[in-house]
């Protein structure tokens, strides 16, 4: 009797620990109606939603962004989400270096369009999922598609892909010559 009341007050405090614990992994996208960014709102990354406040805090903390265009329909999306974003050791170096921002392919159309046409000026990958590195002023100077968590051939890994950003972004110089000025004002 006594062992089973201890099991379950067990099972109880795990309940709780679990509970708190994903009430804690919130971030900015709380609350948001895309299917695609709810799913996203319990991930250990400080997503925000595409917007003028994500521009300001990157130039607040003098950070790149981080900005990633999927859709809930996509399995190399879902794939990447699990995979890179529900890492917390990913997920931290996320939040230590970038201002990160999750776009739904669904519900941003001329974003989602601008920032392909830019990628492909740029000749990066432009697919699904969308990766894409943004400076405060809206400046996309690198980015991909999916990249996979560890280097498959010549393929990128995420964590290689987000340190060349990091280098590129303290090289000012290589990112005014190579980048494209979005308009960021008009994008929603």
């Amino acid at each position: 009797m006594k062992m089973k009341l201890m099991n379950q007050v067990g099972v109880v405090l795990l309940m709780l620990t679990c509970h708190f614990a994903s009430a804690q992994n919130t971030n900015h996208l709380k609350g948001q109606s895309s299917p695609y960014l709810q799913r996203a709102a319990n991930q250990p990354v400080d997503w925000r939603p595409f917007g003028r406040e994500a521009f300001l805090e990157a130039q607040r903390l003098n950070r790149p962004i981080l900005l990633d265009v999927g859709a809930i329909w996509c399995p190399w999306c879902s794939r990447m989400d699990k995979e890179s974003y529900t890492v917390p050791e990913t997920a931290a170096y996320i939040n230590q270096n970038f201002v990160a921002v999750k776009v739904d392919y669904d519900s941003a159309g001329p974003l989602v369009a601008e920032l392909q046409r830019a990628q492909a000026i740029l000749n990066l990958p432009a697919g699904l999922p969308l990766t894409s590195f943004i400076t405060p002023r809206g400046e996309l100077y690198y980015g991909d598609g999916y990249l996979p968590p560890a280097r498959a051939g010549d393929k990128s890994s995420f964590k290689e892909a987000m340190a060349e950003a990091l280098r590129l972004y303290k090289d000012q110089s290589s990112i005014h010559a190579n980048s494209f000025s979005l308009d960021i004002a008009n994008l929603k």
